[in-house]
């Protein structure tokens, strides 16, 4: 079993940065790709990138080149460093575990969010 819990949201302008963090308990945590999503009102949640256990990543085409996800597992954190914030990265940022794609039916493990608004 693993618990995630995200932390780092908030309000920023367009153009400025926030650093997400989720945190997990859970033995089993090192051994599984992480991944962060988003859902944005009115829309359907969406992958925004991912991190294997061996530290490979990829992520979203909207967001390359402006977010970065990292883990320590020592630690049992996955940060997601945002830079050059939109007012179309305004969303609620889920962190998922226990999956291997890009799905969101293909993750076991879910956190309860953190809202993250970005203003014109």
């Amino acid at each position: 079993q693993v618990q995630l819990v995200e932390s780092g949201g908030g309000s920023v302008q367009a153009g400025g940065s926030l650093r997400l963090s989720c945190a997990a308990s859970g033995r089993s945590f090192n051994y599984y790709k992480v991944a962060w999503f988003r859902q944005a009102p009115g829309k359907p949640r969406e992958y925004v990138a991912g991190i294997t256990p061996s530290g490979t990543t990829d992520a979203a085409d909207s967001v390359k080149g402006r977010f970065t996800i990292s883990r320590d597992n020592a630690k049992n954190t996955v940060p997601l460093q945002m830079n050059s914030l939109k007012p179309e990265d305004t969303a609620v940022y889920y962190c998922a575990a226990g999956g291997y794609g890009r799905q969101e039916n293909q993750y076991t493990y879910w956190g309860q969010g953190t809202q993250v608004r970005v203003s014109s």
